[in-house]
């Protein structure tokens, strides 16, 4: 069933009790995942939480030792996950020889399209990319920021209805970092699950809706972790260098501040929050630098 918005109703990915270890280390540790259509989710957390491994099971290409994962609440195999997930990893990996239409006419080929629908499947992702000009040369020309855009284009060859994009932007200049961000946008508008891994928390605040924070291979719920939010304070004729950090517990002691600082003279040109909800929760796991 579509919505009228274009949303299909009801469908989402969801996982419970994902559990993976490798020998003695426990990767993923009993991790409960709800990412709903329609929206773009962010999967954040500090080195080595676990967040690839999780990935990686959801997009059916490891197997959990233990839990469950269900797409529109029927449970499906690890082969039937592949068919309808579209996996980005952080590192292109394919064939540097083959040229850019080879590479996306190759993976169109696996998930069952002809020669020629691969062919232009292929054309129109290098289109959506921007990597038209390229199409005829081989990957191991492309920039890093290039081969990342390549990388998005092979995710997307069987117009899959999940995509679980691990660390997507890396490498990618601003202005592609911007469309990519739109373009994410326009998937889940039209109805995709979308599940997307980043250490740029303020890039990731810009960008999702929903949050889910893992640390040592738990999934974690985000809450209400923070009792203020900082804001910064410049006043007309002030350095950046010596504007003032103030932390105020709401927006309304925020705006009553600001307030009061107009109605004395003061000439206020910078008020502005300096963190995100995202960074705050994230902190406030205090989660270890690795």
């Amino acid at each position: 069933m579509t919505t009228p918005d274009g949303i299909v109703a009801g469908m989402a990915l969801a996982a419970n009790g994902l559990t993976r270890a490798f020998g003695r280390h426990i990767a993923v540790a009993d991790a409960d995942v709800a990412v709903r259509a329609g929206a773009i989710t962010g999967l954040v957390g500090p080195n080595g939480a676990g967040k690839t491994t999780l990935l990686l099971m959801l997009a059916g290409l490891l197997r959990p030792d233990t839990g469950t994962i269900t797409v529109d609440g029927t449970q499906v195999d690890p082969p039937r996950l592949r068919s309808m997930v579209g996996w980005m990893p952080d590192v292109f990996g394919t064939w540097d020889s083959l040229t850019a239409t080879e590479i996306l006419s190759t993976f169109g080929r696996l998930h069952s399209l002809s020669r020629t629908d691969a062919r232009a499947r292929a054309a129109e992702l290098l289109e959506l990319v921007h990597l038209r000009e390229f199409a005829d040369r081989p990957a191991h020309e492309l920039s890093r920021g290039q081969k990342q855009r390549l990388g998005f284009a092979r995710t997307l060859v069987h117009s899959p209805r999940v995509l679980l994009l691990d660390e997507p932007a890396s490498g990618m200049d601003p202005r592609s970092r911007v469309e990519l961000r739109d373009q994410l946008r326009t998937l889940a508008d039209d109805g995709c699950v979308v599940l997307v891994s980043s250490h740029i928390l303020t890039e990731l605040s810009e960008m999702v809706d929903d949050v889910i924070i893992m640390t040592e291979g738990r999934t974690r719920p985000t809450g209400e972790h923070t009792v203020g939010r900082r804001w910064r304070i410049r006043e007309a004729g002030q350095p950046a260098a010596t504007a003032t950090t103030i932390t105020f517990p709401d927006e309304q002691s925020a705006a009553q501040h600001l307030a009061a600082l107009v109605a004395a003279g003061h000439q206020v040109v910078e008020f502005a929050r300096v963190d995100t909800e995202l960074e705050d929760a994230y902190l406030a796991l205090d989660a270890d630098r690795t």
